[in-house]
């Protein structure tokens, strides 16, 4: 039986995974791949944790450009993160004439284009799976099963972290914080939490399959990032009264010349069913003029089903390599000379539905203030709740919008702010809705 051998350069919570897989795993990969897929070497800084896996003598190294050196390697798996030694160890591999496979959003989000180039200048295998929604196959429905699909639009919960919050603070009408807390008592939070809760692991996926679905170059720096950080239970009550659920959502429509890349929390129906994907589950819709919508959902982090993602990919450019057929899927699913430069929709320019929540005196002509103000900037309101007080204090004013230009949203709003009748900065949630037409 023919063997591939792989080198394994960072063995954390996912590297371990990989590795379980590749060594407990081994008859029954190899059943499927018809060959011998061995992982010759893994190199971590840390050699003394316990990681429940019994590896063969010499395995185990420090040295991970020993390991990108070694000449019998033929694949190496980048699971370190970050985007500074990552990158130096992956294009250091490829100029060794090593395949690569990563997880790394981060980094193709930020260096994914000379990266691919490079792999494509060696005649070199990149897989990155992992990189988005986990175990969800996202990267090879787009680069593979949708290719005679114009893509329309993808829309999608691609942070367990955020979905998790959300989930906590709508069943148990916890704060932020308090679901903060527990979701990082319970592993599915970092100590430092920003990348996620603020959007910005949602926006590095984003930027992958929006290169993938459209043929543009990868593109992070214009995607608009707002993150769940100021969501409240009051607005998680307000939503559902509307018949809404709040969800953090990327996402991404073709237009003519351009195309729409957001991440935002989002205002969704509940008969939609990403409404009802709960916990750290991550789930991804996608329209093709094709197939229609589509959907997958899964999980979109973790030990093992990430690993699952990046064994998978390695099976992969194994085939590939027995067969003699390096390049033969695109990295980015276009051919080079067909991927373009695609403006990305800046924010100003959509037209949506909106939720407002206003901190606001209970007095009289207060509400003809502000929708006049609103009226002015060419926003009509559908729906208006106000709550009478209880207590001393403003109240909570809700309004849903007309479709409305964002430009004239954040006009608007700049001038209610300084208006002495509201206190606090306004809610604002845009509202995805097929059922709404104006």
């Amino acid at each position: 039986m023919k063997k591939i051998q792989v080198g394994l350069l960072g063995c954390g919570t996912v590297g371990t995974g990989v590795a379980k897989l590749l060594v407990e795993k081994k008859e029954l990969i190899s059943s499927r791949a018809g060959m011998e897929i061995i992982l010759k070497h893994a190199a971590d800084i840390d050699l003394e944790t316990d990681r429940g896996i019994t590896f063969k003598k010499g395995v185990l190294t420090t040295d991970a450009r020993a390991v990108i050196n070694d000449p019998n390697i033929d694949i190496i798996v980048e699971m370190i993160g970050g985007t500074a030694i990552a990158r130096e160890f992956i294009i250091d591999a490829m100029n060794k004439g090593k395949h690569v496979v990563t997880a790394n959003k981060a980094l193709l989000a930020a260096h994914g284009n000379q990266i691919f180039k490079y792999a494509m200048q060696k005649n070199l295998d990149l897989g990155y799976e992992a990189s988005v929604g986990g175990c969800m196959p996202i990267i090879k429905s787009l680069r593979e099963s949708l290719v005679s699909n114009n893509i329309h639009s993808m829309t999608g919960i691609l942070n367990g972290t955020c979905n998790y919050i959300l989930s906590k603070i709508t069943q148990d009408h916890s704060t932020f914080e308090q679901a903060l807390a527990e979701a990082k008592a319970k592993g599915f939070a970092e100590a430092d939490p920003t990348l996620d809760v603020e959007g910005f692991d949602t926006a590095h996926k984003l930027a992958i399959i929006g290169a993938l679905a459209y043929g543009t170059t990868i593109n992070l720096e214009d995607i608009y990032v707002e993150g769940i950080s100021r969501i409240t239970p009051l607005d998680i009550t307000f939503a559902e009264q509307f018949g809404y659920r709040i969800k953090l959502l990327a996402i991404s429509k073709k237009k003519e010349n351009s195309f729409e890349a957001r991440i935002h929390p989002t205002m969704i129906p509940l008969n939609n069913l990403i409404a009802n994907v709960e916990g750290s589950l991550n789930a991804v819709t996608v329209t093709g003029d094709a197939v229609g919508d589509m959907m997958l959902y899964g999980h979109g982090a973790g030990m093992m089903p990430t690993a699952s993602a990046v064994v998978s990919d390695v099976v992969d450019i194994a085939r590939n390599i027995i067969s003699g057929d390096i390049g033969r899927i695109p990295g980015l699913s276009f051919q080079p000379d067909k991927i373009k430069s695609i403006p990305v929709m800046p924010i100003a320019d959509l037209e949506t539905h909106y939720y407002f929540r206003f901190s606001a005196q209970d007095r009289p002509g207060v509400l003809s203030k502000i929708s006049g103000v609103l009226g002015d900037h060419d926003i009509s309101l559908k729906s208006v709740i106000q709550k009478g007080r209880k207590a001393k204090g403003p109240v909570p004013l809700i309004m849903l919008t007309h479709l409305a230009r964002e430009a004239n949203v954040m006009k608007a709003l700049d001038k209610l702010s300084g208006f002495d009748v509201i206190s606090d900065r306004p809610m604002v949630i845009r509202i995805e809705d097929n059922n709404l037409t104006h």
